[in-house]
């Protein structure tokens, strides 16, 4: 088979041949028709977080394809069945997290294209109890979006606290955040959207944001408290000034949620106004399986649009070259149909 694989963090991606994989007794075989880009994939590929992954390894937790083999002890899935394979590659099921619905925080959890090979290959092993079934008229290319930048403002959107009547900045309206602002919208909030480009600005107005700030000629936190204030802020802009406006966004009593990593990010908190004016600031990793289950059938009910561009896996490095650039209107999907 065909992946695209890491050798060494600081050398581009290399396109070769590998042996298709054979499952294990609690795994499946995914034959891979989409696999997003997300911005994580660069990540580790360059070996930018304190844990890294251990080289040489296959990138991609947005994979979605087709189930072809499973082992004998698979239960939840079936041979031909449409599957998603995402961040959470596996968890350990027993601790205090994984039995309270915080999944995503376990300690001994796995995770797709990080520390075992993920997605940007045309065939992937995954476990067959945390693939998520694809409904059924879903895209497949809009399914490998909705498996990482979906779910994971999905649950930002949840632990914010947004709800009919409230306001809530979305920063950053790309891959991620324009998906967060259409689940702000169907929260039933006010919205407001940041950003620094042109297009990003343009596509927030398309999807329907109540306001729209542009952030190299307004000042986010001084145009967002004219308005009120923020009751959440979900900080999606890999940027430390991006997290210091949000936060300065804030009404009283106001919720930042930190879901971008940027390499080297900080944000630096005021104690006596935080505390002052009750404000929150958490983070949110991705979200569990049944929230993953939750946005397909949001999406399969049309609530949501993806936006995306589709690439060849054989262009991966240029492909990472477009992301940081900043020029990607939304997200780059690898289509391995075919």
């Amino acid at each position: 088979m065909k992946a695209a694989v890491v050798h060494d963090f600081a050398a581009p991606l290399v396109v070769e041949e590998r042996p298709v994989p054979t499952p294990g007794p609690h795994q499946v075989r995914v034959r891979i028709e989409a696999s997003g880009l997300c911005h994580t994939d660069i990540h580790a590929a360059h070996g930018d977080w304190p844990v890294q992954p251990n080289p040489p390894f296959v990138p991609g937790h947005e994979g979605v394809g087709i189930v072809e083999a499973a082992g004998d002890l698979v239960r939840h899935v079936r041979v031909g069945e449409r599957v998603a394979i995402p961040w959470l590659a596996d968890a350990c099921g027993r601790c205090d997290q994984c039995v309270s619905g915080w999944e995503t925080l376990c300690l001994q959890q796995h995770n797709s294209g990080y520390s075992v090979d993920g997605a940007y290959a045309q065939y992937a092993l995954a476990h067959g109890d945390y693939v998520v079934p694809v409904p059924e008229g879903i895209d497949p290319m809009d399914a490998a979006p909705l498996s990482c930048a979906g779910v994971t403002t999905y649950k930002a959107l949840k632990v914010s606290g947004a709800r009919p009547g409230t306001r809530v900045l979305i920063s950053g309206i790309g891959g991620l955040g324009h998906l967060a602002l259409q689940y702000a919208r169907i929260c039933g909030a006010e919205t407001i959207a940041v950003d620094v480009t042109d297009d990003k600005l343009a596509l927030a107005r398309d999807l329907g944001a109540d306001h729209v700030i542009d952030a190299r000629t307004q000042d986010v936190a001084a145009e967002v408290q004219a308005l009120g204030g923020a009751h959440a802020a979900i900080a999606l802009a890999v940027s430390n000034a991006s997290f210091q406006a949000a936060y300065g966004a804030l009404r009283r009593g106001g919720t930042l949620v930190l879901v971008a990593l940027p390499a080297g990010g900080k944000l630096e908190l005021p104690v006596f106004e935080t505390v002052l004016n009750g404000t929150k600031v958490i983070g949110s990793i991705v979200g569990t399986r049944e929230d993953l289950a939750e946005v397909f059938r949001l999406h399969a009910l049309g609530r949501t649009r993806v936006i995306r561009e589709t690439r060849r896996l054989e262009d991966v490095n240029a492909c990472f070259d477009e992301v940081l650039s900043g020029k990607v209107s939304a997200r780059l999907v690898f289509d391995l149909r075919g």
